[in-house]
């Protein structure tokens, strides 16, 4: 934009039926790639594709997109009926009962016929959401889609998309800020600072790289971690000449202060810790001052 690379070396492969979460502080490019994929915006270089398409061939695949981006376009004197019918029209879906099931599974039903001026921000979101789903998309991107919601209103976005993932059987591409709730929601991560995608990881890597783990240090750290295998515990790592992390897996301390005691080890220090999706975030991106 104006000259200057916003969105730069880019390069990612969104799995069908994954639940991916772009993670990234507020202008790191997580908006504008969305907006590139849906359509929405056109990349001044590169390219991408769906289902194996790409150029021309793209204009059928884009079909298969739903979106919610930003705010959801909603016509405020409508009701929710009647914004979600003119969306279903637009893709050949004016169905009375089709309409309702959508509503029905962002959990609106009973708002049907309320008029969206008068909807909580949690309801917007979720009609946006079924506005998204309209036409039966085969993957759906929403940008930001819990910003601003209290908890309560987190959470029942958060159970909907669940919904999606094992009813609709969809993919679904959802960025955010808010890592730590980010964390509960998606199936592998896109971490993006500054136009750069940074780092990939899955779930199970992310639980690797934080979660819960036992910092561990003795006078003798070569002879603990002997002790640690005849314990049959191996999922440890030495992070200095000082300190073991060992990943928790329901040990507990005692059982282990308990055995390096009994051998002659002294045990200067030992406790749980928890890096969050957040502090891992910080941790790769330079710290406090990118959140």
């Amino acid at each position: 934009y104006d000259d200057v690379c916003y969105l730069d070396k880019f390069t990612y492969n969104f799995q069908r039926y994954e639940k991916v979460g772009i993670v990234g502080r507020n202008g790191a490019g997580k908006t504008t790639i969305l907006r590139i994929i849906s359509g929405l915006s056109y990349a001044t270089g590169g390219e991408y594709s769906i289902n194996g398409k790409s150029g021309k061939e793209l204009a059928g695949e884009k079909k298969q997109i739903g979106t919610l981006i930003e705010a959801p376009g909603l016509f405020p004197n409508m009701t929710a009926f009647e914004n979600l019918k003119i969306k279903c029209i637009a893709v050949g879906k004016n169905n009375k009962e089709y309409i309702n099931s959508l509503l029905s599974l962002v959990g609106l039903k009973n708002a049907a016929d309320k008029k969206t001026k008068q909807f909580s921000l949690g309801m917007r979101q979720r009609l946006g959401i079924a506005l998204a789903l309209a036409g039966d998309p085969e993957i759906i991107i929403l940008d930001e889609p819990i910003n601003g919601l209290d908890p309560q209103g987190i959470v029942e976005i958060r159970e909907i998309l669940f919904k999606l993932s094992k009813e609709k059987n969809i993919t679904i591409i959802v960025s955010s800020h808010i890592l730590d709730e980010l964390s509960k929601i998606a199936d592998s991560y896109g971490i993006i600072h500054e136009g750069l995608l940074i780092e990939e990881m899955t779930s199970e890597q992310l639980n690797e790289r934080c979660g819960e783990f036992i910092v561990l240090r003795t006078d003798d750290n070569q002879k603990a971690a002997e002790v640690l295998k005849e314990m049959n515990i191996t999922n440890f790592t030495f992070v200095d000449e000082l300190t073991i992390k060992i990943a928790s897996e329901e040990i507990e301390t005692e059982d282990i202060v308990e055995k390096l005691v009994a051998t002659g080890i002294k045990v200067k220090e030992i406790f749980i810790n928890r890096l969050t999706l957040e502090e891992y975030y910080l941790s790769r991106t330079g710290g406090k001052n990118n959140a």
